[in-house]
């Protein structure tokens, strides 16, 4: 039940778009038209769901003081947490490389739509920011994965909810002042105050 209301309040409470405004870049720039959003959606919680855990391993027998004790005696008060933010990059840029790949070998035509933004998965700051905030929190393994699914699903649901809406905008009579990035803009402003409502929510 735990992990039930965890993976609620990735998604619900704690949105990485509307409660934090993490990967608001590719979220702004891609969500134009439904089908590429919901292409990016799915590559960004493909990316959470393999960086959080690998991450926590990483910072668990590797980064944290005491993590390289399985060495010997004098390994025992060496802490690598300085490298944190290195290795974590590190890690989110192998896989974005990896799911990059991929999309190039079964989907050109998604490739080609996402574009420069595909690669940038890499510097997206929702998925560094979901490996600091697991270990902040103290997530256990299972934990940080439940988080890391729960975080891609609620970008996912971010990102094509606001690509519905621009697509519809198409035929609405928007101001010409307004039109591209400020309409958007006030539209994920209107998005979070919605979702803002589920904080109030206590599971």
């Amino acid at each position: 039940m735990d992990l039930i209301n965890l993976g609620i309040k990735a998604i619900f409470i704690e949105n990485m778009i509307f409660a934090y405004f993490l990967g608001m870049c590719s979220y702004l720039a891609v969500s134009k038209k439904v089908s590429t959003a919901n292409g990016l959606g799915v590559a960004v919680t493909f990316v959470l769901l393999l960086t959080i855990p690998l991450n926590w391993l990483l910072q668990e027998y590797l980064l944290k003081e005491g993590a390289l004790g399985f060495l010997g005696e004098q390994f025992k008060g060496v802490n690598l947490e300085f490298l944190q933010f290195i290795m974590f990059i590190a890690v989110i840029a192998a896989v974005v490389q990896l799911v990059e790949m991929i999309i190039e070998k079964y989907s050109p035509s998604l490739y080609g739509t996402l574009g420069i933004f595909l690669p940038l998965i890499a510097v997206n700051c929702a998925i560094l920011g979901a490996s600091l905030f697991m270990i902040q929190r103290d997530y256990t393994l299972v934990q940080a994965t439940v988080f890391a699914l729960g975080s891609g699903i609620g970008w996912h649901l971010a990102i094509v909810a606001m690509a519905a809406i621009r697509e519809r905008m198409k035929y609405s009579n928007v101001p010409p002042a307004l039109r591209g990035l400020g309409i958007t803009m006030i539209l994920t402003g209107l998005m979070g105050l919605a979702f803002m409502s589920f904080m109030g929510i206590s599971l």
